[in-house]
Formats: C-alpha cells, structure tokens, sequence
C-alpha cells in the first residue's frame, strides 16, 4: 500500500456526526494522519508492534496502523459514540484489506487505561477548551510506550518542548503542517479554517 493509497482509504472512514465542542472532536484529516502514519511505518515503528491511539475518536489513527501492519491498536475515547463509530470503521477497513484487524476498544478517561504498548499515535485535544488537557494525554503516553507521535498546535511548541526536555524522552523528529479543520460546529465562520500544527516523535532516553 503507498502512502497516498492509504489517505484515500483513510478519507472513507466514518467521521463525527454531531461532534462535542467541549471535547474538540474535529476529525483528523485523512492525507495528514497518512503522513504521520507512513512517518511512523517508515521508521519501523508501526509494521507488528502494538499500538495505543489516545483520544482516538472515530479511530482513525489507530485504524491507519492496522492497516499498515500493527499487531494490535488499542483506541481509548471517552466519547462512546466514538468508540461505535471506530468499531464500524474497523469493520469497512476488514473488508476493504480482506482480513481481521486486532483492535481493543476502551470507551473512558485516559487515566484508567494502564497497558503497555509499543508505540503512541495519537492527535490529543489541543486544549482550547479544557486548558493543559493536550500536557496531561503527552504525560500518559509517556507512562505506556517509550516511542511517541503526537500532534499539538505549532503555537505551543515552546510550552510542548519545554514539557519534554523535563522528561525521560527526547524528540528525534518535529514536522508541521496545515491542519484543515472543516465547518462542523457553530463557531466556525469559514468552511475551512486551518491552524499549524505540529507533529512530534519522542523516544524515551536510554
């Protein structure tokens, strides 16, 4: 499968209907979670490791690497119907790939998810609206895996940085990108509004 395959497998995917503001549940695009994706694959973290997807939402993260070969995705959402969503896009990507994809579903607060994994991708709330909710989803995937991507808004990079310099990890790899945020909730004026957001890879020190 090449990257561009994979975003256009990935556009396909069930996205919130009705999403909660308070829980910023914009989607992830499709052609940037591929980059993040095919990023991770390329540096061997993705193909037969196991994986967790933090504030997973409809799953498209989590998905994406199963799609490309994990061993096991657990997606973690407090949002239920999330979770529902994800379920049903993990059923579309089964039949699209023509075989089981292992996935665990935990529809609760991050805090109670415990297990160990390989590796974390995931795309956290930025913290506008729960402040420090985007530190707190960083400071629980360094507890789970000692390989990290995490996407936060280029404006915190400062604040982000700052917060990994005082851990166990290190940062190998930082990119940015334009993150299309698409007219799904009252606020939003424009069809498409886009913010810079930048995309980590941490690696726990030795």
């Amino acid at each position: 499968m090449s990257k561009k395959e994979l975003a256009v497998m990935l556009s396909k995917l069930k996205v919130f209907e009705e999403p909660e503001m308070k829980l910023e549940q914009y989607p992830t695009d499709s052609e940037v979670a591929a980059d993040a994706l095919w990023l991770a694959y390329m540096q061997g973290d993705v193909d037969g490791k196991v994986i967790a997807d933090l504030g997973s939402g409809t799953g498209i993260l989590g998905l994406g690497a199963l799609a490309l070969g994990a061993k096991k995705a657990y997606l973690v959402d407090i949002d239920a119907k999330a979770m529902e969503l994800a379920m049903e896009n993990k059923e579309f990507l089964e039949e699209k790939l023509g075989r089981k994809l292992e996935a665990a579903f935990s529809a609760g607060d991050i805090s109670m998810f415990d297990e160990k994994v390989d590796v974390v991708i995931m795309n956290p709330p930025f913290g506008t609206k729960n402040e420090h909710i985007d530190s707190a989803f960083l400071l629980k995937a360094m507890d789970l895996a000692k390989t990290i991507y995490t996407f936060h808004k280029a404006s915190t990079k400062n604040f982000i940085d700052r917060l990994i310099s005082e851990s166990k990890f290190k940062a190998i790899h930082y990119q940015e990108c334009d993150f299309p945020l698409k007219q799904s909730m009252p606020q939003h004026r424009k069809r498409i509004e886009r913010i810079r957001v930048g995309l980590w890879r941490l690696e726990k020190k030795q």
